[in-house]
């Protein structure tokens, strides 16, 4: 495929599309990365260097790609973290642009807005936002469950109110929901699960819960689950391959010892996925 991923870069560790674009390279995916910051690293750190970009400037990268006559190739558009709800609108400007070259790409959305135990760590208004403008214009979406709460408005404390939850958010536009980091009362004690919702049909994954929670997981996630869905057309296959990938990721940067995730170590997984956490079917 070819993707146009229009995301955060560091130069030090991997979060953004310095998380997402060298796993779909690793797949065979031609990227054309569009930056929206680019930092010295994430700013989990508490400290960073480096620019913001004005969103007139991406949008200026965006219109040098078009004017190469080649938007119409891309596959897909990928997007993560949106600072600001002018950046959220270059980003579906550019959605717009692919489409109507491509009428069969798709917009894969990440829409970061928070996480169980730091609750909202974006600007007021952003996640509003998301919900309102940009999730609705998405063809998948990949929140964790504190955003798929957020998202539908209701709460997700079981296997059922996790699948209504997240009927409310396909009910807005998106086809495909991928959720992330799911614990429930079902979820067995030392595991998570991640759920793949479509039209098709639901599925779940439970793996072990390991004591690391890097940043820049769920951005190389969301460039998985997209990559995986569209060359196999199965989400069920595309649930089973991601989670693969991205439980040995962790596994190599928990024996590391690092908070920084160890794509290049555990690239092999990545490019090939190993068979170890089977889907089983919700509906």
């Amino acid at each position: 495929m070819k993707i146009l991923s229009i995301q955060s870069s560091v130069a030090y560790g991997h979060v953004g599309n310095s998380a997402a674009v060298f796993p779909l390279q690793r797949l065979g995916h031609e990227v054309w990365p569009v930056l929206t910051v680019h930092f010295s690293n994430h700013t989990g750190y508490g400290a960073w260097r480096g620019p913001l970009l004005a969103p007139a400037d991406v949008a200026e990268v965006i219109a040098g790609i078009a004017d190469r006559g080649v938007l119409g190739d891309a596959d897909a558009i990928l997007s993560g973290y949106q600072g600001d709800p002018a950046m959220g609108r270059v980003i579906l400007d550019a959605v717009t642009l692919v489409k109507t070259a491509n009428p069969d790409a798709v917009y894969c959305c990440d829409p970061v807005m928070g996480d169980v135990g730091r609750g909202m760590f974006v600007r007021p208004g952003i996640p509003e936002y998301l919900r309102d403008v940009v999730v609705p214009r998405a063809d998948i979406v990949t929140p964790n469950q504190f955003e798929l709460e957020f998202l539908a408005g209701r709460p997700t404390d079981s296997p059922e109110a996790l699948l209504a939850a997240v009927d409310v958010v396909r009910a807005t536009g998106p086809r495909h929901v991928l959720v992330t980091s799911v614990l429930h009362g079902a979820v067995p004690s030392g595991s998570l699960e991640v759920v793949a919702v479509s039209d098709e049909g639901a599925w779940a994954v439970t793996t072990p819960l390991l004591p690391i929670n890097p940043n820049g997981g769920g951005d190389v996630t969301a460039a998985l689950y997209l990559a995986h869905l569209r060359t196999t057309g199965s989400p069920a296959t595309a649930l089973e391959q991601t989670t693969a990938s991205i439980f040995a990721v962790l596994e190599a940067t928990l024996a590391a010892g690092t908070r920084e995730l160890q794509l290049v170590a555990a690239q092999e997984a990545i490019a090939h996925p190993p068979p170890r956490f089977p889907a089983r079917r919700l509906r």
